[in-house]
């Protein structure tokens, strides 16, 4: 049975929580012999003879056999659990001989005597395997495996200490499902690391031996992806180990489907193999960084090897809250919350009052309350949506909106009577909710700003009919200085979009041309937004400047398609790159805000990939970004970690396109 990678909450009755052990998933059978078995149907008995043998003298104990589920690990020279790379001299090994010392932590009973227990729920099992544990001598390389019920963050806390691989949450109730990869069983990943497929490799560099790097993958559907390449984490008797194998499956065609540019010449195989590989994160073009050879894996299939999800980044998870700021005198903080509870609870309490046409009080973490009214309203009438249902897409999309706007001054655009009717600005905030973060911020004048970043207040400015996040570029303390800068895409009347994602990808080939980042996402109606991450204390003009720049070369290598003309009459039937929202005080929809579009709209942010292969606008919803955030999760946290870019570069590059 297999885990699935989605997410898991860390405090929930219904889930037990293990440590997830960096090793080789085996199945072993004790009975009238001991035999050990890879997830893939491989024996492993051979390569363990010490576990072979402790489960021999164990079973002369138990008095019937019994099959047990669990991970062969490495040992390090205290005992502990280690890596996946210290197995490697094992998993070739006929003899103990002087490798390194390995156990077998077992954490399912599956068969005991004729009884087949995978119907039984969990704890039932874990109840008979400990049983079994306690009353017979086990020896000390048999290992039952840590467990906590319940609440997982003090084990998640020591993952993040011990720098374990993450946790595997499972439901108390889960039966046991052979061969099936279970939502019921989840990764709660820490550390970034998975497999690739291996698609060919380099020739060696000045005195390195045999082969300078792996070139690997991961497939997408069918189609072979190229990530990067790994040099490093191999030692000599490994790159002598390997290379043969390499050389077994040389091939002519290259496995990938776009040939990789590499720095050495390459060497196609046939895409059979698995690397396991560690890496500090993915890149804005989807390849890896700083990526470290952790070993060979012969459980894993290649044609199973896909990109997973990234793992969580914080202490404990994403919380519906913002980042950590000191409270007030006299306010009260939310305390962290699990965010899909949050939602479950705060979305209850919107539909009895929707269904009651009541208005009425929602219960918030921490003990606040918001009034919130007219939730049968229709705010958008071609979809029949209401405000109720704006309240319910942010509940569930808050862990995603909430840093992307956090410590930023808002701009409220409100639709109280819907998509149809007019709508007002209001800047200013005054007389505010006690909880609702305002503070006073100083462009032209000095006024009270709503400022973004806690769940109250993104709850608040919904109730205000505020369907979008729209906030500065900068946050505080300094909203002087820019963070980011963006690029608009705003198409005339009739071109269509396909249009809008050329200029997109002409845009990203000329910050590819300077290094730079560049982060897309649709505009929620009919364009998209590039934002760029700016150096720390960058001045508005400066940002502006950049993309200005950037937006003329574009514009001049393709005067059909795009255009910087401000007049809308000297556009035609262009893409206008629009430059002018980088100004103090001018905003944009955040990342993952509703929009006023006729289609009730959502600002999604779009992998490169995406744009690439071409999508439809209309797909991304209110109704429909809830359950892609499931699946593709934060990809706008790239902007966040991404390098920033080079202003100087600009003026450099400018120079040589003229």
């Amino acid at each position: 049975m297999l885990a699935s990678l989605s997410e898991a909450p860390l405090d929930d009755p219904q889930l037990v929580y293990e440590p997830k052990y960096d090793g080789i998933r085996a199945i072993a059978e004790v009975g009238s012999t001991v035999r050990l078995w890879s997830r893939l149907g491989n024996e492993k008995t051979r390569q363990f003879p010490e576990v072979v043998e402790a489960l021999e003298r164990w079973k002369r104990s138990l008095g019937e056999p019994v099959i047990l589920d669990g991970e062969i690990v490495a040992l390090d020279a205290a005992g502990n659990p280690t890596g996946f790379q210290n197995l490697q001299g094992r998993i070739h090994l006929q003899a103990p001989g002087e490798q390194s010392a390995v156990a077998f932590i077992v954490f399912d009973l599956l068969r005991e005597g004729n009884r087949d227990l995978r119907d039984q729920p969990l704890l039932e099992r874990r109840a008979a395997l400990e049983g079994l544990f306690a009353k017979t001598k086990v020896p000390p390389i048999l290992r039952l495996s840590r467990m906590a019920r319940g609440d997982g963050r003090k084990l998640f806390d020591e993952a993040n200490r011990q720098h374990w691989e993450g946790l595997i949450a499972k439901h108390a109730s889960s039966t046991y499902k052979s061969g099936k990869r279970s939502p019921d069983w989840h990764k709660i990943k820490i550390h970034h690391e998975q497999e690739f497929v291996v698609g060919g490799w380099t020739e060696p560099r000045q005195t390195r031996s045999y082969f300078g790097a792996l070139l690997i993958g991961v497939y997408d559907g069918k189609k072979l992806i190229y990530v990067g390449h790994t040099g490093t984490g191999f030692d000599e008797r490994e790159l002598a180990r390997v290379m043969p194998i390499l050389k077994r499956l040389e091939t002519r065609e290259c496995p990938f489907g776009d040939v990789p540019k590499t720095n050495e010449r390459p060497h196609w195989i046939r895409p059979e193999l698995v690397a396991q590989v560690r890496f500090t994160e993915w890149t804005a073009d989807n390849k890896l960084r700083h990526p470290v050879y952790l070993g060979m894996r012969d459980d894993k299939r290649a044609a199973d090897v896909h990109r997973e999800p990234s793992p969580r980044t914080t202490s404990l998870e994403r919380q519906v809250k913002s980042p950590e700021r000191r409270a007030k005198p006299g306010e009260r903080r939310t305390s962290n919350t699990e965010p899909r509870r949050v939602a479950a609870t705060l979305i209850e309490q919107l539909a009895e009052l929707e269904q009651g046409r009541r208005d009425g009080f929602v219960e918030l973490p921490g003990g606040e309350r918001l009034k919130v009214t007219n939730l049968h309203k229709v705010f958008w009438p071609k979809k029949k949506l209401t405000k109720g249902d704006l309240f319910r897409y942010y509940a569930r999309v808050a862990p995603y909106v909430l840093p992307a706007i956090a410590d930023r001054p808002l701009v409220m655009k409100r639709f109280p009577n819907g998509v149809n009717a007019a709508p007002f600005y209001q800047h200013r905030a005054t007389d505010v909710p006690p909880g609702v973060r305002s503070e006073m911020v100083t462009v032209a004048e000095r006024r009270p700003h709503i400022i973004g970043g806690t769940l109250l207040t993104l709850m608040y400015t919904t109730q205000l009919a505020a369907i979008s996040q729209d906030p500065w570029f900068s946050h505080l303390p300094h909203p002087e200085f820019a963070d980011c800068a963006a690029f608009d895409l705003d198409p005339s009347e009739g071109v269509p979009f396909g249009a809008v994602l050329d200029v997109a990808r002409w845009i990203r080939e000329e910050l590819d041309k300077l290094g730079a980042a560049g982060v897309p996402k649709t505009s929620g109606a009919d364009g998209l937004h590039i934002y760029i991450p700016l150096p720390s204390g960058t001045p508005y003009d400066a940002g502006l400047l950049y993309c200005q720049i950037v937006a003329t070369i574009v514009a001049q290598r393709h005067p059909k398609v795009a255009t910087t003309e401000r007049a809308v009459r000297a556009r035609g039937k262009r893409v206008y790159i629009d430059c002018f929202q980088n100004i103090l005080g001018k905003t944009l929809a955040s990342a993952y805000s509703a929009r006023a579009s006729e289609h009730a709209g959502v600002s999604t942010p779009l992998s490169w990939k995406e744009i690439e292969a071409g999508v439809d606008r209309r797909d991304f919803t209110i109704e429909t970004v809830p359950a892609r955030l499931d699946k593709v999760g934060d990809l706008w946290a790239v902007l966040r970690t991404a390098k920033s870019v080079d202003l100087t570069s600009a003026t450099r590059y400018a120079g040589r396109s003229s």
